[in-house]
């Protein structure tokens, strides 16, 4: 595999107006934090697409996508998880087109294609990591792992302690 790049020069390419190519490079993205916990992103690097047209005015039209394998403790029972995530963005950059044209990855004609992965990647990325999607995770009460304590785990249920006070009558 190719070494990773950070960034792209788009102006290298030599499009004209209406012309467009397709890149496929390598991109090393950061470890991402979630929830306290870390996760590690593979392969590393990852391999990426991106497809890059010039725009009538000098701007750009990109997309860019790739797949991923996060890597790192399950949310529920902390068990490794290995989800795998599709990645597909997009973005204009078209100098003086306004704010919503602008794209924060293009600068004077650079591609900032790791920190747009890096986010993108950060945008996909489910609500929580699962190690599989029917995990049961943790008892509250002990501890246990429920996906392999079995259905019949259970323990005894604590009395209410709005009755607490009953208990201590004495009906002699």
């Amino acid at each position: 595999m190719p070494h990773a790049v950070d960034t792209f020069d788009l102006s290298s390419l030599h499009l004209d107006p209406g012309a467009g190519r397709r890149l496929e490079m390598a991109v090393a993205l950061e470890p991402l934090e979630l929830g306290g916990e870390r996760y590690t992103i593979e392969p590393d690097p990852v391999r990426v697409q991106v497809d890059v047209s010039r725009m009538n005015g000098g701007g750009y039209a990109l997309r860019l996508a790739f797949d991923a394998t996060l890597k790192g403790p399950c949310m529920r029972c902390l068990e490794p998880a290995e989800p795998v995530v599709e990645i597909e963005a997009r973005e204009i950059s078209q100098p003086g087109g306004g704010e919503d044209l602008d794209s924060p990855y293009v600068e004077e004609g650079i591609l900032a294609i790791a920190a747009w992965a890096h986010d993108a990647l950060a945008l996909t990325l489910p609500g929580t990591v699962l190690c599989r999607p029917d995990c049961a995770g943790l008892c509250p009460v002990c501890g246990v792992d429920l996906n392999a304590a079995g259905a019949d785990h259970s323990h005894p249920a604590e009395p209410d302690p709005r009755w607490a006070k009953l208990s201590e009558l004495k009906l002699d």
